[in-house]
C-alpha cells in the first residue's frame, strides 16, 4: 500500500508539470500569440521580456521560449537550486529556499533593471509559482542582506500562515505587492501563475509582484506582534515597518494604480487539479476516491485530528477508499533537527496511529507529500506511514516523540525507512495527502 500511495501521489504531481501547462495555455499562430484564450499581436510590441520566480518557472520559461523563440528579446528567472534548465534567451539563476543567499538578491536586482528597461511599446511576461518569495530577495531601503536572511528565517519557522508570511515580506521588497508591475509600466505585463498557496489568491502567490495589493504596513507590524517576533527581528527591518505604517514609505500599489490596467494574471495550474489527477489513478487502481479538501491549513496537531476524522467506518464498504487533501500545514518549529512539515505531520499520524492501533483498522497507510519533491531542507518529498511504522524504534527503545520535539522528522525517517524521494519535480501546487483504508491486509 505504501508503494500504491506513491503512485497515486506521483499521478497528482504529472498533471502540474509546468511545461504541460504551458502547453495547454499558450499558442502563437500567424503572429497572434493566445494566452489563456486572450489573443496579443505581437507587431504591436517592440520587445518581449520574460520575468519569472519559482520553482517552476525554468520549465515554464523553457516552453514559453519553444513558443516564442527569437521573438523573445531577453529576461531572468530565478529558481531553486537543481530546479533549473537550460535556456537560449532568458538569463536562469538559482538560488537558495526558503531563506535567500546572494544569487536571490543577485537575480532581484536584475530582474529590477529588466523591469525597468521595458517602455510602452514593450510586453513582459511574467512566471511564477510557489518559491519566489524568497528566491526573489531584493533590498530595499537601507536593509542588508543578512537582515532579509534573519528575517526569512525567523517567519518561516514560526508557525506563520504563508499569507501572513507574504504579507511581511510584501513590505521588505521593491518586486512584491504589486511593485513589480508598478516597475514595468507603462509595458504590458502578462502574468502566468502556478499557485502553491490555499484558495489561490494571486496576491498571496510568490507575494503577488503582479497583482494589487490589499495588505498595509500596518498588517506586516500585526503579523510580527502576532508570532511575538518584534524583538527578534533586526532593528531595521522593524524600523522599515514602523515607518511605513507612519507614511514616511509608500504603501504597495492597490488596485487603483495606473498600472494595473495594462496588466493581465492567468492562473494555470493548482492543488485541485493536482488531486483530480490522483483521484483517477486511484479509481484506475480499484479505490473509491474522494477529494475532501483542497484547503487544508493549520497547526499540524489540528491537521491530523482532521485527516483521522475523516476516516468513515469499513463495514458497508465494498471498495479500498482513497481519501484525498491538499493544501499546507504549518509546524512552529522548536527543535534543532532535519525535516518538513510533511515529514513532521506524518511522524505525528504515525503515533497517533500506534496509539489507537486496538481500537482502529490496522488497515490504514498515509502519505504527506510536497508537490514540489523537497520538504523542507531536505531531499524527501514527505513520507508515508501505517499502523506499523513506529514498531522497529520502539523495539530499540528509540521514542518517536523525541524526533517530534526535536523536529527531527527526517532522522527517523531515514532510520526507520517510510521516506518519499522524487527528487525535484520542478513544480509547486502545495501538498498532497493520501489516506487508503479498507484494503486487504
Amino acid at each position: 500500500m505504501r508503494t500504491t500511495a506513491e503512485h497515486i501521489f506521483r499521478a497528482g504531481v504529472k498533471a502540474v508539470m509546468p511545461d504541460q501547462l504551458i502547453r495547454s495555455q499558450v499558442f502563437l499562430s500567424e503572429g497572434i500569440l493566445t494566452i489563456c484564450g486572450e489573443a496579443y499581436t505581437l507587431c504591436n510590441f517592440r520587445n518581449i521580456y520574460l520575468l519569472g520566480a519559482g520553482k517552476a518557472s525554468a520549465l515554464m520559461a523553457r516552453e514559453i521560449e519553444n513558443v516564442l523563440g527569437d521573438g523573445i528579446t531577453g529576461g531572468v528567472i530565478v529558481t531553486k537550486y537543481g530546479h533549473g534548465c537550460s535556456l537560449k534567451h532568458v538569463e536562469c539563476i538559482e538560488a537558495a529556499h526558503p531563506v535567500p543567499d546572494a544569487n536571490s538578491f543577485a537575480a532581484a536586482e536584475s530582474m529590477l533593471a529588466v523591469a525597468e528597461r521595458a517602455t510602452e511599446n514593450d510586453l513582459v511576461i511574467c512566471l511564477l509559482s510557489g518559491g519566489a518569495s524568497s528566491l526573489m530577495a531584493d533590498l530595499p531601503g537601507d536593509l542588508t542582506p543578512d537582515a532579509l536572511q534573519q528575517t526569512n528565517a525567523l517567519l518561516v519557522n514560526s508557525g506563520a500562515s504563508i499569507a501572513e508570511i507574504n504579507t511581511v515580506r510584501k513590505h521588505l521588497s521593491k518586486l512584491k505587492g504589486g511593485r513589480l508591475a508598478q516597475t514595468v509600466f507603462p509595458a504590458y505585463c502578462v502574468g502566468l501563475i502556478l499557485s502553491d498557496v490555499v484558495g489561490d489568491s494571486m496576491e498571496v502567490i510568490a507575494s503577488g509582484p503582479t497583482t494589487p495589493d490589499t495588505t498595509s504596513f500596518a498588517d506586516a507590524f500585526t503579523v510580527l506582534q502576532r508570532y511575538r517576533l518584534t524583538d527578534m527581528l533586526p532593528e531595521a527591518v522593524v524600523s522599515r515597518i514602523k515607518k511605513g505604517m507612519a507614511g514616511e514609505i509608500g504603501e504597495t500599489p492597490d488596485v487603483h494604480h495606473p498600472c494595473f490596467a495594462r496588466v493581465k494574471n492567468y492562473s494555470i495550474g493548482n492543488n485541485r487539479k493536482a488531486l483530480e489527477a490522483s483521484a483517477r489513478a486511484a479509481a484506475d487502481l480499484g479505490f473509491a476516491p474522494a477529494i475532501v479538501t483542497d484547503s487544508l491549513q493549520g497547526d499540524y496537531q489540528a491537521v491530523a485530528r482532521f485527516l483521522l476524522g475523516q476516516i468513515a467506518p469499513t463495514a458497508s464498504m465494498e471498495r479500498p477508499a482513497c481519501l484525498l487533501f491538499g493544501g499546507e500545514p504549518t509546524v512552529k518549529v522548536t527543535g534543532q533537527g532535519l525535516g518538513g512539515r510533511n515529514q513532521h505531520l506524518a511522524l505525528y499520524l504515525a503515533t497517533l496511529l500506534h496509539e489507537g492501533r486496538e481500537h482502529a483498522p490496522q488497515n490504514i497507510t498515509i502519505l504527506c507529500a510536497g508537490t514540489d519533491g523537497t520538504d523542507g531542507p531536505t531531499d524527501a518529498a514527505g513520507a508515508v506511514v501505517d499502523a506499523y511504522s513506529l514498531q522497529e524504534a520502539l523495539k530499540r527503545d528509540d521514542a518517536p516523540q523525541n524526533y517530534l520535539d526535536n523536529a527531527d522528522s527526517y532522522r527517523f525517517f531515514e532510520t526507520y525507512g517510510g521516506h518519499i524521494l522524487t527528487g525535484n519535480t520542478q513544480t509547486n501546487v502545495m501538498d498532497i495527502i493520501i489516506i487508503l483504508y479498507n484494503y486487504p491486509l
